[in-house]
């Protein structure tokens, strides 16, 4: 009777540290999936005089300035929501939700800015809630959700595990008072370069706008159809871009610092364009250039230009991470951010000048007025232009092997 007594022990000792495993995991499930069975009221209800956090990239004030003001006092003032920004870019805090969902500590991140490689890597390791999006209203009302940039993220299925926040196309800007054609190719671009040695240059690889230059580059010269369906080996992806690797190299000589050396954030290059030590910038949002030439950074006769071929647009997208404390409260404020009526101040350039991620074709004629009442100032490129002239963004996977192989072979050569 004894050894039964001790074995019925042992085994409910077993079965209770399994379940202590489970616990963190299952509270999880059940706090996403007590949602998915509320009502949007309820779950509007349940948000009423919370706090939401908000991780993601910090470096543009202008952007901090509109979380800051008008969505967190729209917010404070429809919904009783204080929303929390935290300047954090996603190398900061992924590691810190796996170090979480290791250690099945409490979560402390409600929403987080999000897309590329990054977010494929945070799905596959199971940091994010979802699927989430349809049950936001604003989303299944003013969204296409058949849209491939909506769909997809650096060619990956989104599945639901991220909501659209915005949309970024790559356009560069040159100085017109000093650049009478501006290039539209590669081929025109180094022949700039050769003219005007030492006064073009673009960021270093670090910075996601300098990797998004190069891979402009690569499209221009091989096409973004090559890397559809191309495997991700790095002897596989050398063999497609070294035409653009012989290219970038043979630029080197007459970049700024002989190439030796790039701008280390995009912010440097456009102050380094600001005081004319180069001729040419660039930037993911579009209409970046109205604001600079509206507060004087930027001359009057900087002009954005693209590629003929086109230059990569991709949306960035706000999720959930899979522990998030206030999941009904970060609904609540991703829902209120895809509102047509948000979306319209941030599309405006002397505030952020992010193109929005609602379709023109679901909205009413009063919403269309809100967006074509916007001025998009000087020296930007209309938004029907820049989407006749938008190629997809490569998969996330094949992104990091090409920044590897550029910094063997074009910043490696000597």
């Amino acid at each position: 009777m004894r050894t039964k007594g001790v074995l019925l022990i042992c085994f409910i000792l077993v079965i209770s540290l399994l379940c202590a495993g489970c616990t963190e995991k299952d509270k999880e499930q059940d706090n996403g999936a007590s949602l998915q069975d509320k009502t949007w009221e309820e779950i509007v209800e349940e948000a009423n005089g919370t706090t939401v956090s908000f991780y993601g990239w910090g470096g543009n004030e202008k952007i901090n300035r509109w979380l800051d003001t008008t969505v967190a006092v729209e917010l404070k003032e429809r919904y009783n929501i204080s929303l929390e920004r935290v300047p954090m870019v996603p190398n900061e805090y992924l590691p810190k939700l796996l170090n979480e969902k290791q250690l099945k500590a409490e979560g402390t991140i409600d929403i987080v800015w999000i897309n590329g490689e990054n977010f494929y890597n945070a799905k596959n390791q199971d940091l994010l809630y979802g699927p989430f999006t349809q049950m936001l209203p604003n989303f299944n009302q003013f969204i296409d959700t058949d849209s491939p940039d909506v769909e997809y993220d650096f060619g990956h299925p989104v599945e639901g595990y991220e909501a659209p926040y915005g949309k970024a196309q790559m356009v560069f800007i040159g100085e017109t008072a000093v650049i009478k054609k501006l290039p539209t190719n590669h081929v025109e671009l180094k022949e700039l370069a050769e003219k005007h040695v030492g006064k073009i240059t673009y960021p270093d690889l670090t910075d996601f706008t300098g990797s998004a230059f190069i891979r402009n580059i690569i499209y221009d010269i091989v096409g973004y159809e090559a890397f559809l369906e191309l495997e991700a080996d790095k002897e596989v992806v050398r063999e497609v871009i070294q035409p653009a690797l012989d290219y970038l190299v043979d630029l080197k000589p007459y970049l700024w610092r002989q190439g030796e050396s790039y701008p280390a954030t995009i912010a440097q290059l456009d102050n380094m364009y600001a005081d004319g030590e180069v001729l040419m910038t660039m930037n993911y949002t579009p209409f970046h250039i109205a604001g600079k030439i509206a507060d004087g950074t930027f001359t009057k006769t900087s002009q954005s230009f693209l590629f003929d071929k086109g230059t990569i647009g991709n949306t960035h997208f706000m999720g959930l991470p899979f522990n998030a404390p206030n999941k009904a409260g970060a609904l609540v404020v991703i829902n209120h951010i895809l509102s047509p009526e948000v979306q319209v101040t941030k599309y405006d350039p002397t505030v952020w000048g992010d193109l929005p991620v609602t379709d023109p074709n679901l909205l009413n004629d009063q919403q269309k007025q809100l967006f074509e009442s916007v001025e998009l100032g000087e020296g930007v490129i209309p938004q029907d232009i820049l989407l006749q002239h938008r190629v997809p963004e490569m998969r996330a996977e094949l992104v990091p092997i090409i920044e590897e192989l550029w910094r063997e072979v074009v910043l490696g050569h000597e």
